[in-house]
């Protein structure tokens, strides 16, 4: 009985092939924005977060200057009055906390870097101390790592990023090679492994060197970024602590005074990143249940129209024995297989349309199993909702009025 009220809806939906497109265009168009939606709010939240713990560390937090300020005029404000991050306050959180096991100091500049006749303008340098090869953030695919006593020594040598080494040597091998960095010669001595783009921009593109040569190229007036690692991921908020008063301490700063200095995690930053998706995806999703809600109301007049035009053979099926459930069950399956083919073409079109974005511009997308299924699920609750009104009218008739109807 339930496939063969599938088969009669499906018949009447084949036999109004232009009613039946226009009757569902609001749940296509619903479903296709669902998919096309959640693919690049699942694609973006795999790639900012990948990139957050590329760039953050999971086992570690970060000191800064300012911290994390989202609004703009207390950023520009807390650049003014903060003092910079420098060497001394690294040192100062090291010999302080018995929880801290490294700390790395960083400064970053874009500069031109150049091999013979090729030339890159636009290179992030990243100028580190000794500590570095403690954080997973760094590695060398090809060579090897900057050591720590050639960081010590201040030697002329770069660990460069995969883009970096790709576009000055193509095919040849980078290795103990001599770059201009800036105009000075610096021998590359490793390759990270490639880490992709983020929007469109390469993070790749880079080369690391010494902090004493970096200081050369760039000048002292800059503040430090400060990496630093705990003796195990369990205690990280005690050397968040501890770093805390080491840095007050170092400051000198008064027990009423606020912190001149920010401290933050990847977690810190995958929470800001969250809470911001999930405004975005409220607000789409919103959008996307009107579209669902008009839909829904289409296929409610269509539907009352079809009872209208069918009450003569709803008449005949109950002057021959149909029962009302019988004739509420038909009405109702054409209403949730028209809703439901209109999700399935939605979710067509949506995994295509997510498709040509990811191919055509910088943003990721990743559809999710679970939105196919969503969209179907909405749309045949869309259908039952909005056919249950059609399909109790039909059921109610009587047969004798409707055997009159002309």
């Amino acid at each position: 009985m339930f496939f063969e009220a599938i088969a009669i809806a499906i018949e009447a939906i084949l036999s109004n092939k232009l009613r039946s497109f226009m009757t569902v265009l609001g749940n296509i168009v619903a479903v296709t924005s669902i998919i096309v939606v959640v693919a690049l709010i699942q694609g973006m939240d795999e790639t900012v977060k990948d990139a957050i713990v590329t760039r953050a560390g999971a086992d570690s937090f970060i000191i800064d200057r300012v911290g994390l300020v989202t609004d703009p005029e207390e950023d520009e404000k807390l650049r003014r009055t903060n003092p910079f991050i420098t060497l001394d306050d690294a040192r100062a959180v090291e010999r302080f906390s018995p929880y801290v096991e490294a700390v790395m100091a960083q400064a970053q500049r874009r500069g031109e870097v150049s091999y013979k006749d090729k030339s890159l303008e636009s290179v992030m340098v990243q100028g580190v101390t000794e500590d570095y090869t403690w954080f997973t953030t760094f590695d060398a695919e090809r060579g090897r790592l900057i050591t720590p006593s050639e960081i010590a020594r201040n030697r002329p040598v770069a660990l460069i990023g995969w883009g970096t080494a790709d576009r000055l040597f193509g095919d040849a091998n980078p290795l103990e090679k001599s770059v201009k960095i800036v105009g000075v010669h610096f021998r590359v001595v490793g390759v990270s492994e490639k880490k992709g783009s983020f929007l469109g921009r390469s993070q790749d593109e880079f080369a690391v060197i010494p902090h004493g040569a970096y200081l050369k190229l760039f000048g002292s007036r800059q503040s430090l970024a400060l990496m630093v690692r705990p003796i195990d991921p369990s205690v990280i908020d005690k050397a968040m602590d501890d770093a805390v008063v080491a840095l007050r301490t170092e400051r000198k700063l008064k027990p009423r005074e606020k912190n001149n200095f920010g401290l933050f995690t990847s977690e810190t930053l995958l929470g800001i990143w969250n809470r911001a998706t999930n405004g975005i995806f409220a607000v789409l999703i919103g959008v996307v249940a009107l579209s669902l809600v008009v839909g829904g109301i289409v296929i409610m007049n269509i539907m009352l129209m079809v009872v209208i035009e069918r009450t003569r053979e709803i008449g005949l099926r109950k002057a021959l024995g149909a029962r009302r459930r019988d004739i509420l069950w038909q009405v109702l399956t054409e209403s949730v297989t028209l809703s439901t083919a209109g999700g399935i073409v939605g979710i067509v079109l949506g995994y295509a349309g997510a498709r040509i974005i990811a191919a055509l511009t910088p943003l990721p997308a990743a559809v999710e199993p679970w939105s196919v299924g969503l969209g179907v699920v909405i749309t045949a609750v869309v259908g039952l909702f909005f056919g249950l009104y059609p399909a109790m009218r039909a059921a109610s008739l009587d047969p004798i009025e409707a055997l009159h109807k002309e």
